[in-house]
């Protein structure tokens, strides 16, 4: 067991620890940005209010050479191996003013094999990641990002008993990802409206986003009737919501299909069980 204490240099720890080592992150505020490289690492905390681990970069910020972070630059932390386990921790984007500043990642998964159990997810719009990246982006970011954020092939990801929190497209990706007794809250935006999934699923994939016994609650502040449970962000994106309990915050609509595009034609969301009042093109 490697244990961190508050002071010490997590990113160092991270890095240098063998591939299947336990790594214990005592309680205490750690602001860094840090990434995961090691495969089979299990990382714990004490608790998911008392081991945080908080950073703020933000979509428009500009890097040391001009340009602008992009999404996909923000997170807090990124997991870019296989076989990492997580419990009981936070990881926290607080940059805040989306509105303003754009999206703001607090974690970012590119592995394969990566289970969160515990765990508390937090910031605004686009919270959690879940790779792999849309085709189109990959292309898009060559010589941009480098290619651990943008791995291609299969990423299976299961979150259980956390809460994730955000306003706009918080849980978004192309992930394979099961979400199961999750809390998932909604936070207030000045912009009005909220959106919890932005799947962005390519049509060979055919499992994507499972919210399985799942809550979907809100903050003081969010409007009846003001949040969507999923938006496609691509075409084909994937979302099942299956024995999920909701507040009042949702649209009796339940799903959007992305400003003004076609995307109902070939979005996947299903809903288990039916929910009357729904959008002609959710699936039953």
């Amino acid at each position: 067991m490697i244990l961190v204490h508050c002071g010490d240099d997590l990113d160092k720890v991270l890095a240098q620890a063998p591939s299947g080592a336990r790594v214990h992150i005592e309680a205490g505020v750690y602001r860094v940005k840090t990434a995961i490289r090691v495969p089979g690492l299990t990382v714990t905390g004490d608790g998911a209010d008392r081991t945080v681990l908080i950073w703020d970069d933000y979509a428009r910020k500009p890097d040391e050479q001009g340009r602008e972070l992009v999404t996909f630059r923000t997170w807090t932390l990124a997991v870019c191996a296989d076989g990492v386990t997580m419990r009981d921790l936070a990881v926290v984007n607080d940059a805040l003013h989306p509105e303003e500043k754009g999206q703001e990642v607090a974690l970012t998964v590119y592995g394969d094999r990566f289970l969160m159990e515990d765990c508390r997810l937090s910031s605004t719009q686009d919270t959690l990641f879940l790779g792999p990246l849309p085709d189109d982006l990959i292309a898009r970011y060559e010589g941009f990002l480098p290619d651990e954020l943008r791995r291609a092939g299969e990423c299976r990801q299961v979150f259980r008993r956390c809460l994730i929190e955000g306003t706009v497209d918080f849980i978004f990706g192309c992930g394979d990802a099961l979400f199961e007794s999750c809390q998932i809250r909604s936070l207030p935006d000045a912009r009005g409206r909220g959106y919890v999934a932005a799947p962005a699923h390519e049509p060979r994939q055919q499992r994507g986003f499972l919210f399985r016994d799942c809550r979907m609650t809100r903050a003081p502040g969010v409007p009846d009737g003001s949040v969507y449970l999923a938006r496609p962000w691509r075409d084909y994106g994937l979302s099942v919501f299956e024995n999920c309990v909701y507040d009042g915050h949702i649209a009796p609509e339940g799903f959007n299909k992305w400003n003004d595009t076609d995307r109902d034609k070939t979005a996947r969301f299903y809903e288990r069980p039916a929910v009357p009042g729904r959008v002609p093109w959710v699936k039953k």
